[in-house]
């Protein structure tokens, strides 16, 4: 395990697919910047919600400014292979409810 941004933030390459996560969690970086700055939580109400330590999560956003380019590249690499996935893979779920729906 490589540990980055003192014992805060932890690099491990058996936990989200090496992703940096706060430390002896699985909640990654990317998944607090998200939540802060698209979601529009407080790093507080974050903190709270997850029973972290406020200091991991102002770690958390400090690591995601300094690595900013890196995780949003990988995030939208994930994210076109998820739209690939659903268009090679129609949810039936999803068609019923249009069926139900008559659209």
């Amino acid at each position: 395990m490589q540990l980055v941004s003192r014992e805060h933030i932890a690099i491990t390459s058996d936990v989200r697919s090496a992703k940096p996560c706060i430390a002896g969690t699985r909640i990654a970086v990317e998944d607090v910047a998200v939540m802060h700055l698209k979601m529009g939580y407080s790093l507080v109400e974050i903190a709270g919600k997850y029973d972290l330590l406020l200091a991991s999560v102002y770690a958390a956003m400090a690591y995601y400014f300094d690595h900013r380019d890196e995780i949003d590249s990988r995030t939208a690499k994930e994210e076109e292979l998820v739209e690939i996935i659903k268009q090679n893979h129609p949810s039936r779920l999803q068609e019923k409810l249009k069926q139900l729906r008559n659209e």
